[in-house]
């Protein structure tokens, strides 16, 4: 068997279902931009059938990232792939985005196991054998790359799985992905499905075998491992392992697994591993989810040694008690980067060095909140610089935009918040509101004047580094008050389930953090609600 995984991340289509993952098209983008740059061989880009902005942002994946750049008409662009049910309907709808790429591929599923047929589907096995011959002969007929997936596959009758994959091979399929749909399976079970499956199915020699396991019981990596030990050359996973309920198998888990236990596995995949961190910190801030500090391999705490015994083991020999360089992931132990004094080229050399590729207008945005920054702290670390990046990424794609504001709290008197928005058209729109503290206060301002009616649902700040200087880092997560005019189908259960939206600010003030957060997320309801006519925007308070 060859010794290549594929790796096929799903964090734009299975990630986005995560609550409060919703990402506008402009974030999709960047993310698949960044996959690409990482180095996976498949980008689930959506659910084209979902919606008509799902549609054209699987459709715009594919035309930017799943196409060579015109001076290197050669270069390599990952497969984009779209997921539809076992219908035409949706299967057209996946087709007429995904096929402006280089790399095509249709992605169709029906659920096998006798619960999901009798409860979800009402359809008898025979029928589910038709339809999966049918619809998998007719996403042939329009790509030349297709997936199947046997849903539920973990807890379907394995003689019936052999027959429905045999038959989803002689209709076209390239690709045969067996999911643990609810991450019910052990690794030892799902290992045992995966070898049946390579020893019973006919013409499973013809076509890659794929694994797509869910956490539920906190094992989805270990499944994926095992399914892969017992001969998968395909693993769908998720950055974070963001996903449904408690998410999906962890790309960074699995890729640094294979990296670090070659000897063991004797097994590759073709991630520039050194981007990873960057990649991971841009769909936390883009999702609005934090990565929780013990994460393996991204988390906050995953290089850190705080007791005496571990630390003095790492000075002696660092291969004491990290199994990895922080640096193979892209985590750098550079304190001191830059300061006041350094230059545009200096900064530009640096975020090329931490993965960004900038345009020459964003370069020059950059530059210009560097010094400002640089003025505030005097010196910069890494952590910051990827902070500031990723704070004018939001700031790019911003209808209201926080032009200033002024706080007054403290134990006499009431808390009191200015702010001051530029509008769309220009315009300035001041408002002052009082709270029960500066950020409860500034969000009521905000309120005012945006007048998008919201919940907010969680709210996270963080230190980027230690020190009294440090910049702040604010997460929050929205949801629309009536809770029903911005709901998302699932593909799955194809129940409508309200969206919630995350935000995320960096400042050296976390008052201001906390208002650039919660902006972002009101922005992206806006965009999802359709970008009001500027005739349309409020006046309060208009300058």
């Amino acid at each position: 068997m060859e010794p290549y995984v594929r790796i096929f991340d799903t964090t734009l289509r299975d990630g986005e279902q995560s609550p409060g993952a919703s990402l506008t098209s402009a974030e999709k983008l960047e993310i698949a931009r960044s996959l690409a740059r990482l180095g996976v061989d498949v980008i689930e880009a959506g659910f084209p059938s979902a919606s008509p902005d799902d549609l054209e942002g699987v459709k715009r994946i594919a035309l930017e990232v799943g196409n060579p750049p015109a001076n290197d008409p050669q270069a390599h662009v990952p497969v984009i792939c779209g997921l539809a049910r076992a219908t035409r309907g949706d299967i057209d709808a996946a087709w007429s985005a995904v096929k402006y790429a280089a790399r095509p591929r249709i992605h169709t599923f029906l659920a096998t196991s006798p619960i999901h047929m009798q409860y979800k589907l009402r359809m008898d096995p025979e029928e589910v054998v038709e339809r999966v011959k049918e619809m998998v002969t007719y996403a042939s007929s329009l790509c030349g790359d297709v997936e199947f997936s046997p849903e539920d596959a973990g807890r379907s009758d394995p003689e019936f799985l052999y027959l429905v994959l045999g038959e989803a091979i002689k209709a076209g399929a390239t690709t045969l992905n067996i999911p643990d749909t609810v991450g019910y399976t052990t690794p030892d079970e799902f290992g045992k499905l995966i070898a049946g499956i390579m020893s019973h199915t006919p013409g499973i020699e013809n076509v890659t075998v794929s694994v797509h396991c869910h956490d539920d019981l906190g094992l989805a990596t270990a499944n994926t491992l095992a399914g892969i030990n017992a001969g998968a050359r395909q693993a769908e996973v998720t950055i974070n392992g963001i996903g449904e309920r408690a998410g999906n198998t962890s790309l960074e888990e699995v890729v640094m697994t294979l990296h670090t236990r070659r000897a063991v596995y004797g097994l590759e995949t073709g991630i520039d591993t050194t981007q990873i961190a960057r990649v991971s910190r841009m769909v936390s801030n883009y999702t609005g989810i934090p990565v929780q500090p013990n994460k393996a391999i991204v988390g906050a705490n995953a290089f850190a040694h705080e007791a005496g015994i571990h630390q003095d083991g790492m000075l002696k020999n660092q291969g004491t008690y990290e199994i990895m360089l922080p640096e193979t992931v892209g985590v750098s132990r550079s304190r001191l980067v830059l300061g006041k004094h350094s230059g545009r080229h200096a900064l530009k050399a640096r975020l090329e060095e931490l993965g960004y590729a900038l345009s020459p207008q964003d370069m020059d945005r950059a530059f210009e909140r560097y010094k400002q920054l640089a003025d505030k702290k005097k010196v910069l670390t890494d952590a910051d610089l990827e902070a500031l990046v990723e704070d004018q990424s939001f700031q790019a794609q911003e209808y209201y935009h926080l032009e200033g504001l002024q706080v007054a709290c403290g134990t006499m008197g009431l808390p009191t918040a200015t702010v001051k928005l530029r509008a769309p058209g220009g315009g300035e729109l001041v408002h002052a509101a009082v709270g029960t503290g500066p950020v409860h206060a500034t969000f009521q301002a905000i309120d005012a004047v945006v007048q998008v009616p919201s919940i907010l649902l969680e709210f996270n700040v963080h230190a980027v580094t230690e020190g009294i200087d440090a910049l702040g880092e604010v997460t929050v997560r929205l949801q629309t008050e009536d809770g029903l005019t911005l709901q998302r189908t699932s593909p799955q259960n194809e129940q409508a389930r309200t969206r919630t939206f995350g935000g995320y600010g960096a400042d050296t003030d976390i008052i201001v953090a906390s208002a650039k957060a919660y902006l972002s997320a009101l922005n992206k309801i806006i965009f999802a609600k359709g970008t009001p006519r500027p005739e349309e925007v409020s006046q309060v308070d208009k300058k």
